[in-house]
C-alpha cells in the first residue's frame, strides 16, 4: 500500500470465522491470555514504554474495574483475542492499570503519537463502542437490542431485525488550476475557522453516488468550482464517528469562485509556493492540517507534483 495514513494499517485478523460461533467469543472474553483494550468516555487507555503505546490489560484487571462491562471482539493476534471495553465514566487510569504512569487519552490525540498499526486498532475500537453506545434501542421497533457476532452486529429482542455498524464515505479533494499553478482551499465554519485553518474540500457521498459525481457536487457546492478529472489518490478510516475518507484530487474547469457562505466561512486558490510555505510551516497567511489527517496529504501531493 503506498499511502497508508493514520488510523489505518489495523494489523488483526478480524476473526470472521470466529465471530460465527457465540460460545468461542464468550469463552475469547473469559481466557486468561485475551488482551482488553479500555476505553473511558471514549478516551482510550495509553502507556509510555517509554514511547506512548495502546494500553492493553488482562481481564482480571478489566473485570476488576467493570464488572458488567460487554467486551467487544476486534480481531487476533498471534492467535490471541483482543477486544475493546468501555469502562465507567469515573475509572482512574492508575487504579484500572494497577500501576501509574498510564492515562485516558483522546483519541484525535493519541491518533498523532501513536505507532501507525496501533492507530489502526484504535479507529476500530472507537467507532465500534461509539456505534454500541448510540444503538442499544432497534430502529424498527424501538425495543431493546443485544450484542452479537463479538460486536459486529446487534439484535432486536422482540422484532428480531439485525443492525449492523455504519461507515459514511466522505469525499475528500484538492482542487487544481493548472493553468495558474493553484490550488482551490477552504475553511468550514465551525473548527477550520476558528483555528484559521484552510483545507481540502470535503463532504458526504449522497445515496446513489458515485465517488467522482460526489466531488463535483461537493466542489461546486461549496467553492461553486466545476471540475474534470477526477482521480483517487488514498483513504483514511477516520474514527470520529466513523467515516471513511476518499481522498481525491481533480483539475477545475472553472475559476471563479462563489462558495457557500452557510457552510463555509472563505475559500480561495493558493500559489504552489505559499502551500509549501504552509507545510513547512513557515507561511504567515495559510495554515494547513497536520499529518494526522488526509488532507495534509492529499496538499503535499499536489503541492511536491507527487506522481500516483
Amino acid at each position: 500500500m503506498r499511502h497508508q495514513h493514520p488510523f489505518a494499517g489495523n494489523p488483526l485478523d478480524r476473526g470472521e470465522r470466529e465471530r460465527r460461533d457465540e460460545a468461542w467469543i464468550a469463552t475469547a472474553a473469559r481466557a486468561a491470555e485475551s488482551r482488553f483494550l479500555p476505553f473511558r468516555n471514549l478516551e482510550v487507555l495509553l502507556s509510555d514504554l517509554p514511547q506512548p503505546v495502546l494500553g492493553w490489560l488482562d481481564g482480571d484487571r478489566v473485570r476488576a474495574a467493570a464488572p458488567d462491562a460487554e467486551p467487544m471482539f476486534l480481531g487476533l493476534a498471534d492467535g490471541v483475542a483482543h477486544f475493546a471495553v468501555a469502562l465507567p465514566d469515573c475509572a482512574d487510569a492508575d487504579g484500572v492499570a494497577g500501576r501509574k504512569g498510564w492515562r485516558f487519552e483522546d483519541c484525535r490525540t493519541a491518533g498523532g503519537v501513536l505507532p501507525g498499526p496501533d492507530t489502526g486498532i484504535l479507529a476500530q475500537a472507537r467507532s465500534n463502542l461509539d456505534w454500541h453506545r448510540r444503538h442499544g434501542f432497534c430502529s424498527a421497533c424501538g425495543q431493546p437490542t443485544v450484542a452479537q457476532r463479538g460486536g459486529q452486529v446487534r439484535r432486536c429482542t422482540a422484532c428480531d431485525a439485525q443492525h449492523f455498524p455504519r461507515t459514511d464515505p466522505v469525499v475528500i479533494t484538492v482542487v487544481a488550476d493548472p493553468a495558474t499553478d493553484r490550488c482551490l482551499l477552504g475553511q468550514s465554519r465551525g473548527r477550520l475557522s476558528r483555528m484559521r485553518m484552510y483545507s481540502a474540500l470535503a463532504g458526504f457521498v449522497d445515496q446513489g453516488e458515485a465517488i467522482e459525481e460526489a466531488v463535483a457536487r461537493e466542489v461546486m457546492e461549496e467553492a461553486g468550482i466545476r471540475v474534470t478529472n477526477v482521480r483517487y489518490h488514498s483513504s483514511q478510516p477516520w474514527p470520529f464517528p466513523s467515516s471513511l475518507m476518499i481522498g481525491c484530487l481533480a483539475d477545475a474547469a472553472s475559476t471563479a469562485i462563489h462558495f457557500d457562505d452557510e457552510e463555509m466561512s472563505a475559500v480561495h486558490w493558493f500559489e504552489r509556493g505559499e502551500v509549501l510555505r504552509a507545510l513547512a510551516g513557515t507561511s504567515e497567511a495559510l495554515t494547513v492540517p497536520g499529518p494526522i489527517a488526509i488532507a495534509h496529504h492529499l496538499i503535499k501531493a499536489w503541492a511536491t507534483r507527487e506522481r500516483f
